[in-house]
């Protein structure tokens, strides 16, 4: 098993301006006041450089986050707004694939809102791996992860504990190839836009694991790609709320086809949502 990785310094960011493919970043974010601006701040030069069409916040906030990535330069838009006829969206994911109704460049790239130490090198290293490589369609980043705890205590690694302890060992007894991933819950994504819109999205924090296996079963994995991203900084949960967390990440993968027989009734308490792919929900709507 080979999967391709790349470091995101190899990029060459003037090749990225100069190809024909267009592209977007997308930032699911709620209540991100505190990140939200040096984010969007890191991402702007990349419009002005023709790196990127536009960077698109998807806000489900009840704080400044709308109004701070406006004033920076973002378009923003309430996840609930998007696909309205659906109701109030259901959590990241449902918030990632009603932003492909209205996102529609080559190729999409989504980072997350909570991250401190951000660099445009998040979205480059991502971008390049799929629009510099014609057999590379949905790219996936990786990183260190320290972990912090109150204002003043850090270790240089620790980060991503349903990562290590839930979606990995997953991984390793089902999905075994996709187990090379070193981060496979990293919400930062690029990926083809005609990809992403033939994949159903699981609602809330079960999107990551079906959207890589979906990626995966469609293009195999000389189609995939990671990018190593160095270090991604981001707030940590007390440990007891990190439940719901790897309820949605074990209940994304028990609903897989492969597991559906052998898991059934597993997990009756979490009921998940799963939207179409958008390529069939705007067909029965009639919207290209």
């Amino acid at each position: 098993m080979h999967l391709r990785r790349i470091h995101h310094s190899t990029i060459d960011t003037g090749a990225l301006a100069r190809h024909h493919k267009s592209a977007a970043v997308c930032i699911p974010a709620r209540n991100e006041e505190a990140s939200i601006g040096p984010i969007v701040d890191a991402l702007m030069p990349l419009v002005t450089a023709g790196v990127v069409e536009d960077v698109v916040v998807l806000d489900d906030s009840d704080d400044a986050t709308a109004d701070i990535a406006v004033s920076r330069g973002a378009t923003v838009y309430s996840q609930s707004a998007l696909c309205p006829e659906l109701g109030r969206v259901v959590g990241k994911g449902d918030a990632m694939w009603r932003a492909l109704s209205v996102v529609r460049t080559d190729v999409v790239c989504f980072v997350d809102g909570d991250s401190a130490m951000f660099g445009s090198h998040f979205v480059t290293g991502l971008l390049g791996a799929v629009i510099l490589n014609d057999e590379t369609h949905f790219a996936k980043g990786a990183y260190r992860r320290p972990f912090q705890y109150g204002n003043h205590h850090s270790t240089a690694t620790g980060g991503g504990r349903v990562t290590e302890l839930m979606a990995k060992p997953l991984l390793e007894a089902f999905f075994p190839d996709l187990s090379l991933f070193r981060q496979p819950l990293a919400g930062e994504i690029s990926a083809d836009r005609s990809l992403l819109a033939r994949i159903p999205f699981y609602c809330g924090y079960a999107v990551d694991l079906p959207l890589l296996l979906d990626a995966w079963r469609l293009v195999g994995l000389n189609g995939l790609a990671e990018v190593d991203l160095d270090v991604r900084q981001n707030r940590h949960r007390p440990l007891d709320e990190l439940r719901g967390l790897t309820r949605a990440v074990l209940a994304g993968v028990l609903a897989q086809p492969e597991l559906r027989a052998a898991a059934a009734g597993a997990n009756p308490e979490h009921e998940l949502i799963r939207r179409p792919p958008m390529v069939d929900y705007a067909t029965r709507r009639g919207v290209a």
